[in-house]
């Protein structure tokens, strides 16, 4: 059977191992804050929230996903595999060949590769920090600029990569830049229930934590 949608999210979501425990974990946390903040919060009961919430869930889960090929402490599915053939050590060699800036690919091979596995967990912690931003609306401001910041690096180092469309990455840049500019947390997220709470009792320091959410 050729592969289908479906059937990759059921693999996805049923695969044993702690990653997918915490991924239902973090799916069960999502929807309850979604129907406390729809239930609790003057406004927030309304299809446009919902629909944020639902894109916002969906590229929180991807971002997951992409964490789990680089897993540590080998930062790849492959571990068997030489170095650099496989998983996040693969990826950073592609940016060294094909970087659009000679400047990026020279601070990958000269500093970056030479010392992975100091690079490597800040790249993993990103991303999962990004996918958990997206996943509970906590903090989707500072969630969407980091994410922002991976896809530009993505962009720019696969500019001329075989086989890449650099529109995928550009499009992707852009969406998560919505994220940041349209407080999407405060759709049925932590945030919205920041603010909410916040928002009580005025003053500089809950107004700059507001503005932040």
């Amino acid at each position: 059977m050729n592969p289908n949608p479906f059937f990759d999210t059921f693999q996805f979501l049923t695969q044993p191992g702690w990653s997918t425990a915490i991924f239902w974990l973090l799916l069960l946390a999502s929807a309850g804050i979604a129907a406390y903040a729809w239930r609790a919060i003057p406004g927030q009961g309304s299809l446009l929230h919902l629909g944020n919430w639902g894109m916002r869930l969906l590229i929180g889960a991807m971002w997951w996903q992409q964490s789990l090929w680089k897993l540590p402490p080998f930062y790849t599915d492959h571990p068997e595999q030489p170095f650099g053939a496989t998983g996040l050590a693969y990826w950073m060699g592609l940016l060294g060949k094909h970087a659009a800036i000679p400047l990026q690919a020279d601070f990958v091979n000269n500093i970056v590769l030479p010392h992975f596995y100091l690079f490597a967990p800040v790249v993993y912690g990103a991303e999962v920090l990004v996918a958990v931003s997206l996943i509970l609306g906590v903090f989707v401001r500072l969630g969407g600029v980091i994410g922002a910041l991976q896809i530009l690096n993505l962009w720019l180092g696969l500019y001329s990569a075989p086989n890449e469309w650099p529109w995928t990455y550009f499009f992707l840049l852009l969406l998560m830049l919505s994220f940041a500019l349209h407080h999407y947390g405060r759709s049925l997220g932590v945030d919205a229930i920041l603010v909410n709470r916040l928002g009580q009792r005025k003053t500089l320091a809950r107004t700059l934590l507001a503005e932040a959410a």
